[in-house]
């Protein structure tokens, strides 16, 4: 999706969408809420690959609560960035075959790494 698609759908100009990309521009909660949205993704997306570090020293959180919502993100894959670039990588085959063998294949692969 380009900037100036995103920023339609938000509502903002595609200079804005490139502030926030570019981190010249801090995202508001709301406005956060919104890219979640549009984009089609939780808005813990925005945050998988945050360093642990950052998240343990952010200001303002319980890290009883922390720990728990990590634990509980960690344990359902459904909820992982990288289960919806693959599931979207998926849908991109246009091909019904070679999607059905693709899916064959990773059903085939989890059933030996199980063994």
């Amino acid at each position: 999706m380009s900037q100036e698609k995103l920023g339609d759908a938000i509502g903002l100009t595609f200079q804005q969408v490139q502030k926030y990309e570019r981190g010249a521009n801090r995202i508001g909660s709301s406005r956060l809420f919104d890219l979640s949205r549009v984009l089609d993704v939780p808005v813990s997306f925005f945050f998988d690959d945050m360093p642990p570090e950052i998240s343990e020293s952010t200001p303002g959180t319980d890290s009883e609560l922390a720990e728990a919502s990590t634990e509980s993100y960690a344990a359902d894959p459904l909820a992982k960035r990288e289960t919806l670039e693959l599931v979207r990588a998926y849908y991109q085959i246009d091909e019904p075959a070679v999607r059905k063998r693709l899916f064959d294949l990773a059903k085939a692969l989890a059933n030996t790494a199980e063994k």
